[in-house]
């Protein structure tokens, strides 16, 4: 190498280093990256969060990102923010990692933590807005995506290839009108569905009913509060996080309920740019890559197992993800 390439690799470094430190030298900035550890966030969200002018928090993700420190996701019209992770082996890596791990040790400060909550309160008021205007009967908006016949067998396939401990007990999380329902009771001894929509729930213990299943629960609740339920050997979830205000703290809660050796099964969207599905299907998030999936999974003590992909001809790609807990 020349002494002009080293002069400019060694200025590089130099520069990098400077923005990362200065990027690293303010608290506020700090605490965006504390709020970003497992969610994203839009400017206005975060400018809500740290009640400050779009511009003032526009700013510091400019620094942020500068440094190699956030990276941005197009959600239709909007640019969300998220964290980045350490990554290569380069001069900043382990200066990333550690300001990484150092950060996520300290708990976050009640303002920070109630306004994020405010702003998933806010987004699930959105979701539940939506689907209430279907509480009638009208047609699933879901199948204007993907009609669940197009990933029911593949998803039968997988559960049954599972190495669960047992089969005694499967939840399904959101299963709408419950057509997925006599497919798990008859694989699992007891199925306990959860949804925090008494309409829908309402017509899932009709088809139940209708099918003759007596080992099926319907139960009112929401997924993303502590749940007292009994542990699962197997978790279901289709075509709902993408719904959810905050889905890595889902698979958390997901994960809590279930066994040593259990599975999470997710049925979910790539993602995508078809903007028009917030309007017209209620959607939160614009799916999902699977590398957030497998991080989100990893942060909820979950391991990564079998991946299958389904493209459709509408443009849109469904994913089944498998994970698995630990047995210890």
């Amino acid at each position: 190498m020349t002494h002009l390439a080293l002069a400019l690799e060694h200025s590089h470094q130099s520069d990098a280093l400077a923005s990362f430190f200065k990027a690293a030298g303010d608290s506020l900035r700090l605490d965006v990256l504390r709020a970003l550890r497992n969610d994203s966030f839009g400017v206005l969200e975060l400018a809500q969060i740290f009640r400050m002018r779009q511009s003032g928090i526009s700013h510091h993700l400019k620094v942020l990102a500068n440094a190699g420190l956030v990276t941005t996701r197009r959600e239709g019209n909007s640019i969300f923010y998220r964290r980045s992770l350490p990554a290569g082996d380069g001069l900043l890596q382990p200066l990333h990692r550690q300001l990484l791990e150092t950060l996520d040790t300290a708990p976050l400060a009640d303002a920070l933590r109630a306004g994020i909550q405010q702003i998933h309160a806010q987004r699930a008021d959105v979701s539940r807005e939506f689907f209430a205007r279907f509480a009638a009967g009208s047609p699933a908006q879901q199948d204007l995506i993907a009609h669940f016949g197009l990933y029911r067998e593949p998803l039968l396939a997988l559960i049954d290839e599972l190495d669960l401990p047992r089969r005694e007990r499967v939840i399904e999380v959101g299963p709408g009108e419950g057509g997925f329902l006599p497919d798990l009771a008859a694989r699992f001894d007891q199925v306990l569905a959860l949804d925090n929509s008494e309409a829908m729930l309402d017509r899932a213990r009709q088809h139940c009913a209708q099918a003759g299943l007596n080992t099926v629960e319907c139960l009112l609740a929401d997924a993303l509060a502590p749940l007292q339920v009994p542990l699962a050997d197997c978790l279901v979830c289709n075509m709902v996080l993408h719904h959810m205000p905050a889905p890595a703290e889902a698979l958390k809660r997901f994960a809590a309920l279930l066994k040593p050796g259990a599975s999470l099964v997710l049925t979910e969207l790539c993602s995508h740019d078809q903007v028009w599905v917030r309007d017209s299907c209620g959607d939160l998030w614009l799916g999902f890559d699977q590398e957030d999936l497998a991080h989100w999974a990893a942060d909820a003590g979950l391991l990564n197992g079998q991946s299958v992909y389904i493209g459709l001809r509408n443009g849109f790609q469904i994913q089944l993800q498998q994970f698995t807990k630990p047995e210890h």
